[in-house]
């Protein structure tokens, strides 16, 4: 996790500073997900970095409702030919879901979020399978329960300890806005189905 320590705001963008925690310097230019969104380092000053996200990356995500002092997930890209953990996470949030519940179930943490669908969404590949993967707040997840309630669809996801201490899903609480990436696997799909009925 990275600590938000400035927010700028210029026209339509935001500029965030927030306080390196890889332990190792940070390069202009490179990409790195916070919360799940892919943002380029703008400027580097000692052991901080600024990124910038303009209007529509805002409206897509919760990084618009961030204040100073908040905690983020950060992600550095990943390098070609190294090892593919988890599942493909390109940094692109599809959109907002919100937490409509937390427990603890013995040792691990469950929680449940509820987004904002329809059938058109659904055709586009904006949708959950359960035992498919799921990126929310950035973290590559396994989806378990997933449902579709009129315009609103729902997923659960299980958190281990480990997962739970080092990201911002301990922070997670009913009524907390998190960012959704779909599968990129079931939207090509869906594209393609898409494409063969027309």
């Amino acid at each position: 996790m990275a600590q938000v320590v400035k927010i700028e705001t210029e026209q339509t963008n935001k500029h965030f500073t927030l306080r390196n925690p890889f332990g190792e310097p940070l390069s202009i230019d490179q990409s790195i997900a916070h919360n799940g969104v892919c943002l380029t380092v703008v400027k580097i000053d000692g052991d901080l970095y600024t990124v910038t996200a303009m209007q529509e990356t805002l409206r897509l995500s919760n990084l618009d409702l961030l204040h100073e002092g908040e905690w983020v997930n950060v992600e550095r890209s990943m390098l070609l030919g190294t090892r593919l953990d988890g599942h493909i996470v390109q940094g692109h949030v599809d959109q907002t879901a919100r937490c409509i519940e937390v427990r603890e179930t013995e040792g691990s943490w469950y929680y449940r979020f509820a987004y904002s669908s329809s059938p058109d969404m659904i055709r586009r590949g904006y949708f959950c399978v359960d035992k498919g993967s799921v990126s929310i707040n950035g973290v590559s997840l396994t989806v378990c329960e997933p449902d579709q309630q009129g315009d609103e669809g729902y997923v659960s996801v299980c958190i281990i300890p480990y997962t739970h201490e080092n990201t911002n899903f301990k922070y997670i609480e009913v009524g907390s806005v998190v960012n959704l990436e779909f599968d990129i696997l079931g939207k090509y799909l869906s594209r393609y189905a898409a494409i063969l009925k027309s």
